[in-house]
C-alpha cells in the first residue's frame, strides 16, 4: 500500500536563552510514521506533546532541525508549493480574515483552486451562512468555516489539527459521515486530536505520542487485545474472593453481592471458575481506548 506521508526520525528543537546561556526546546524528538492511502489516522497526544509541532513540520510551516519528510511521494521541503495544492489543512484554531464574509472567504479559495462541487453540500450539511462577517461568527461558526475550506475540493492528502472543535455533537457526526465518504473515495485523513472517542470512532491507525516521541502506533481494531475488561459478577451463593486471584486480575473489588474484576489478557479462566457458582447476574466491559492512552502515558517512554 503506497505512503501518503513518510516521517523519518523527525527532530525539532526549540532555541532560547535562560539564566545558564542557550539551551534547546525538544519539541519533537526522533519520531518516525507512515500514513498509508485511503486511511484515517489518528495522532494522539495530550497539548504539549508535539502533534502540532509535527503537522507544521510537514506542512513545511516550520523547518525540521534533522530528519526527512515525504508527503505524496515528494520532498516536504522542496516540493512545498507543489503540495499545498493537493492539501487540505486545517490548524487547531481557525484565524481568518475579520472584515471577509464567509463567502469571501470561499470565493477566494475558488480563485486559488478552482470551483468547486462540493461547497454548496457542505454549507447545508453544515448549516452555515456565509453571508456574515467572519469577525461576528461564534468559535463554531469559524470551525465550520474552516472545516469548507479545508474540504470543499476534495483533496488528496486531509492534515486537520482538532477538526471538531467547538462544535455540537450532531455535527461532529456529520463530519465523520464526510470523513467515511472520502475514505471510501481513495482520501487519506491524518487527524491530530486529544478527543479519544472521536479517534476511535473515525481513525484505522493511531500514533500515540509523548513528550515528543512517539511511544506507540497501533491499528484501532487491534485495540481490544491491549485493553482492561471490567468483570461485574453477581452471586446466588456464598463466594471466595481468592479464587479470582488469577494471573491478568489487577484488581478486586467486593461489592454487596459479589465482585469487580478488572481483567487484562485471557478471560477465560475467570469465565470457567464463575461457571463453578451460581451467578445471579453477570457484565463483562470493554475498557475505552482513553484507558488505553493512559496506560501508555503511565508507562512508557519509546517505542
Amino acid at each position: 500500500m503506497t505512503n501518503i506521508i513518510e516521517v523519518v526520525n523527525l527532530k525539532k528543537y526549540f532555541s532560547y536563552f535562560g539564566i545558564k546561556g542557550r539551551d534547546f526546546v525538544k519539541a519533537v524528538d526522533g519520531i518516525s510514521l507512515e500514513v498509508k492511502k485511503g486511511e484515517v489516522y489518528g495522532f494522539l497526544g495530550p497539548n504539549g506533546a508535539g502533534k502540532t509541532t509535527t503537522i507544521r513540520c510537514i506542512m513545511d510551516f516550520i523547518h525540521p532541525t534533522s530528519g526527512s519528510i515525504k508527503v505524496l511521494g515528494k520532498d516536504a521541503h522542496k516540493d512545498s508549493v507543489f503540495l499545498k495544492k493537493k492539501i487540505g489543512y486545517l490548524p487547531g484554531n481557525v484565524r481568518l480574515y475579520d472584515k471577509w464574509t464567509g463567502q469571501e472567504h470561499i470565493d477566494f479559495v475558488e480563485s486559488l483552486r478552482g470551483k468547486s462541487k462540493f461547497v454548496e453540500d457542505l454549507k447545508e450539511r453544515f448549516n452555515f451562512d456565509p453571508g456574515k462577517k467572519f469577525k461576528t461568527y461564534s468559535s463554531g461558526n469559524k470551525q465550520k468555516l474552516g472545516l469548507i475550506l479545508t474540504l470543499m475540493h476534495e483533496p488528496e492528502l486531509i492534515i486537520m489539527d482538532e477538526p471538531t472543535l467547538g462544535l455540537d455533537p450532531l455535527l461532529q457526526n456529520e463530519i465523520y459521515e464526510i470523513f467515511d465518504e472520502l475514505q471510501k473515495k481513495g482520501h487519506t485523513v491524518f487527524v491530530s486530536s486529544h478527543n479519544l472517542p472521536e479517534v476511535e470512532r473515525i481513525c484505522n491507525r493511531v500514533g500515540i505520542i509523548k513528550e515528543g516521541k512517539i511511544v506507540g502506533i497501533e491499528k484501532v481494531g487491534e485495540l481490544g487485545e491491549k485493553r482492561l475488561r471490567k468483570v461485574t459478577v453477581r452471586f446466588d451463593v456464598k463466594f471466595k474472593k481468592a479464587d479470582f486471584e488469577f494471573d491478568g486480575v489487577e484488581k478486586i473489588e467486593e461489592i454487596s453481592d459479589g465482585l469487580i474484576l478488572t481483567v487484562r489478557g485471557d478471560i477465560n479462566p475467570i469465565v470457567k471458575k464463575l461457571a463453578s457458582y451460581k451467578l445471579h447476574d453477570l457484565e463483562i466491559s470493554h475498557a475505552t481506548l482513553e484507558d488505553v492512552f493512559l496506560e501508555f502515558y503511565k508507562g512508557k517512554n519509546n517505542v
